[in-house]
């Protein structure tokens, strides 16, 4: 008899308790959702509405000075695929990124390896390496223009050379990587840091025991351990590398640099919309832009999951 009861009052327990689960779930949308919705609201009303207005602009021949627009199809489109300088541009902000990305993904790495093992003022290391990434853009541009000026900068004083950084456009481009690893190695070392401080001690010490030097530590434990932040690093560093604006404007005094050797994408971009007042067709420009930043980022996210997936089977 009591087995039968049991039988009985099961199911309609688990119904009791499957409701009063999805309840506490509603509950918990609506109470998380009013802390939520500011920033939905402010998500919506600086990126999607300005994605949406960019994206309907970019089929019209709008300007900036706010007449009416005219409806022209995909005509901003087949001129931008057209367009000699938009691919050179865009080339330009290619080349950066790959000479960027690699740099200050192994300079990042390197430099949170010393902060992590030395012995003495680690907090006095920690705050050399992560301080430039605090400055603002136009301080570390014009302190880098200083350093790079062929009169008065120290880069041609200290080295001995006579090297026209931002005159050659030869140079210029290689100027604004320097200035730019510089300026922002600070973000990518602090992953590190803090990733090589999540790694168990006990890993070490057992390599240790099984006669492991330093350099098959490293191999074996770190550099597997680092797998996961090495490819967030990348991936970040390659947006925010496609969309360099700053630092290379305000070193070339806001200038596309010599014969546009430092007019990057984003910079054309402004120049179509606000000094040729095509609105239009920068709006154009822009998206292809977006759809070429989502493609790799989605390409780092689907390399990502079947990373993932081989692991596991």
């Amino acid at each position: 008899m009591t087995t039968s009861a049991q039988t009985v009052l099961a199911p309609a327990r688990a119904k009791t308790a499957a409701d009063s689960a999805t309840v506490r779930r509603r509950q918990g949308f609506q109470h998380g959702g009013w802390f939520v919705a500011p920033f939905l609201v402010l998500f919506a009303l600086f990126v999607i509405w300005p994605l949406l207005r960019g994206l309907y602009l970019s089929f019209t021949d709008a300007n900036i000075s706010g007449d009416s627009a005219n409806f022209v199809g995909l005509d901003n489109y087949r001129e931008a695929l057209q367009d000699p300088l938009m691919w050179d541009t865009l080339g330009h902000s290619a080349y950066f990124t790959l000479l960027v990305v690699p740099c200050i993904t192994v300079l990042a790495f390197l430099l949170a390896m010393l902060a992590h093992h030395i012995e003495r003022a680690k907090w006095l290391w920690r705050l050399c390496f992560f301080a430039p990434f605090l400055l603002p853009s136009t301080v570390a541009g014009n302190l880098w223009q200083w350093l790079f000026n062929p009169g008065t900068g120290m880069i041609n004083h200290v080295f001995g050379i006579e090297t026209p950084w931002l005159t050659d456009k030869s140079y210029a481009l290689l100027a604004i990587v320097i200035a730019t690893l510089w300026w922002t190695v600070g973000f990518s070392f602090l992953l590190y840091l803090a990733a090589l401080q999540s790694i168990p001690d006990h890993l070490y010490e057992a390599a240790k025991l099984d006669g492991a030097n330093a350099w098959h530590r490293m191999t074996h434990i770190t550099l597997p351990m680092l797998r996961n932040i090495t490819g967030l690093v990348i991936a970040l560093q390659i947006l925010a590398s496609l969309q360099v604006f700053d630092q290379a404007v305000v070193m070339m005094d806001f200038t596309p640099g010599p014969e546009g050797a430092t007019r990057t994408f984003v910079q054309y971009t402004l120049e179509e919309g606000f000094t040729s007042y095509r609105v239009g067709y920068a709006s154009a420009i822009s998206i292809i832009f977006f759809v070429i930043i989502a493609a790799v980022a989605l390409a780092r996210m689907w390399l990502l999951r079947n990373r993932e997936e081989g692991a596991v089977r």
